[in-house]
């Protein structure tokens, strides 16, 4: 004997214990597999690709140029310049990490894959759920669209008195646009959303004045809503008010919201117009209310006009929650995802911001975009509104000060190394013209070199390809500077996934500048101009700013609602 302790033998299992712990681990494997197959099986829940993305398995999924004609069009003709300190090219995520399908030909539409090279990488991932519900949207979309025999059918059902939606295969949304393009796109941003929600294609009624404007964003189908055989009429003539418009059919009670489930799709009509402008009024703010919205997704034809970003509303509708914290965990990238999915200058349009860009920006790794909108019904005058423009850069550190007392030196050295840009955009051109003075004159209190640039003339271009030219520009830009208000500025922003600094409006009865020149946003979202004042769930007027924790007031519109993370 070694004199060491034998180690008694282990006590062998007891039956009753054995007996009883089997099945619980049998209970435990069951839930931890059956579970993701039954909600990844289920409607509208996220598929076994998305489940396992959220749990942290990590899937590949390598994209091309498309098709082998796109592939072979890339070539250096179409490549942009590499903006200064930018990661290689064959480093870009020239598909925004899955949110772009790589199915439409690049030649087709050059600023698809070549736009997001002309600004930093951004820190914003689509989640795998949006990439998953945009590519089934896109399958519904060529199953659905224009063209197709369920659109024919569903197009010839538009004569009947009533809706036959047991009877149809797809449903529709259709956007009809508003006056101004800044209000435009934020609205087809927040429709589009809608339409992914709700599974309805979405189409876009093109009015003459955005023709050639964008490239279609959905492969292999149209988004434009063909006139031609559509029996609605007068598209653009539709208004508050209108016969069909949902909150006059609720408040002439020829459509019960008292019952939503138990409404009958064979009783409402063939279609229904959605008013979601800012002039709307109660009855048409019930389309953010949950038993409404049972009641038009029985609907088949959705018509709908807005000149608002109205997609913090969609967030206060309860049934659409779970679906929209799936599709962006982080609540103040909606427009940031959106935006760069559906919007993509036309070759025509691309080819001005791209020569813009190669001329006069990408040799600056430093820019600053400066978006400058008086408003009508509040106005200030252009020397109290630089005087708070250069105030908000110069207490934001955004631009270095001048220094009165020494002047700039041989300017077009100063150009040639400057070390900042800053676009200033404005229909008012005394603004750029005053800071390109003020940094030609006197030199920077750092001894930085700052070139201002103005917006492009963009030749013979409609107004609306103007504008567009200038929101891209803008989104360019590392710094944005934007007026309160601005759907460009929005946009432009929005685009860039940068928080602006936002000039704040005068106070109504001071028509001289606002006290504090600018704040910080804290979020990069849009404004909702005009929310509805109708709480649903609380069934009274009230306050939705308090509602929810990530749907607050903006800060350049009171009484605004915004997306916050």
């Amino acid at each position: 004997m070694d004199g060491k302790p034998k180690r008694p033998p282990r006590a062998p299992p007891q039956p009753g214990a054995r007996s009883a712990a089997w099945p619980v681990g049998l209970l435990v494997a069951l839930c931890f597999t059956t579970l993701p197959l039954f909600l990844a099986l289920s409607p509208g829940r996220p598929t076994l690709f998305d489940l396992w993305q959220q749990m942290g398995i990590k899937v590949t999924v390598r994209y091309g140029y498309g098709t082998p004609a796109a592939r072979a069009s890339y070539d250096e003709t179409t490549k942009p310049p590499e903006p200064s300190g930018s990661p290689p090219e064959s480093r870009r995520d020239v598909l925004l990490g899955g949110l772009l399908s790589p199915d439409i030909e690049e030649a087709s539409c050059l600023s698809r894959y070549t736009s997001s090279l002309y600004r930093e990488p951004s820190p914003h991932s689509p989640s795998p759920y949006l990439v998953s519900r945009l590519r089934k949207y896109e399958a519904l979309h060529r199953r659905c669209g224009p063209g197709t025999p369920s659109y024919d059918k569903s197009v010839r059902q538009l004569a009947t008195a009533h809706n036959s939606m047991g009877l149809a295969e797809c449903s529709y949304l259709v956007w009809t646009p508003g006056n101004h393009l800044g209000d435009r796109m934020v609205s087809m941003a927040s429709a589009f959303l809608y339409a992914l929600l709700t599974h309805r294609v979405f189409l876009v009624h093109m009015a003459k004045d955005m023709e050639g404007l964008f490239c279609e964003p959905f492969p292999g189908a149209s988004w434009e809503l063909p006139l031609a055989g559509f029996l609605v009429q007068n598209l653009t003539q539709l208004r508050r008010g209108s016969e069909h418009s949902y909150g006059s059919l609720v408040g002439a009670k020829k459509v019960s919201n008292e019952d939503p489930t138990g409404v009958r799709s064979e009783s409402l009509p063939s279609y229904a117009y959605l008013h979601l402008a800012h002039d709307y009024q109660l009855h048409d703010q019930l389309f953010f209310c949950d038993g409404d919205q049972t009641v038009l997704g029985k609907v088949n034809w959705l018509i709908l006009r807005s000149d608002l970003y109205f997609a913090p509303g969609l967030f206060l509708v309860p049934q659409f929650e779970d679906e929209l914290r799936w599709m962006f965990p982080a609540t103040d990238t909606v427009f940031h995802h959106v935006g760069r999915y559906l919007f993509h200058p036309s070759n025509k349009v691309w080819k001005v911001i791209a020569g813009y860009y190669a001329s006069y920006m990408a040799k600056f790794g430093d820019r600053v975009g400066i978006q400058i909108m008086t408003l009508a019904w509040n106005p200030v005058s252009t020397d109290a509104y630089f005087e708070q423009v250069t105030a908000c850069t110069r207490q934001a550190k955004i631009l270095p000060e001048v220094n009165p007392d020494a002047p700039s030196g041989d300017y077009e050295a100063t150009a040639a190394t400057s070390s900042k840009a800053v676009l200033v955009s404005s229909a008012r051109p005394e603004y750029a013209e005053r800071l390109t003075s003020m940094y030609y004159e006197h030199a920077t209190v750092t001894g930085e070199s700052v070139s201002v640039l103005q917006q492009p003339g963009a030749g013979n271009l409609p107004r609306n390809h103007k504008v567009l030219v200038e929101m891209f520009l803008q989104s360019y830009c590392n710094v944005s500077v934007v007026s309160g208000w601005s759907t460009v500025g929005y946009v432009g922003h929005g685009l860039a996934g940068v928080k602006p600094w936002l000039l704040l409006p005068p106070p109504s009865r001071n028509k001289t500048a606002a006290s504090s020149p600018c704040v910080r946003a804290t979020s990069m979202e849009p404004c909702f101009h005009a929310p509805p004042r109708y709480d649903c769930r609380a069934k009274k007027t009230g306050d939705l700013g308090a509602v929810l924790h990530y749907v607050r007031h903006c800060e350049d519109v009171h009484d605004g609602l915004k997306l916050f993370d």
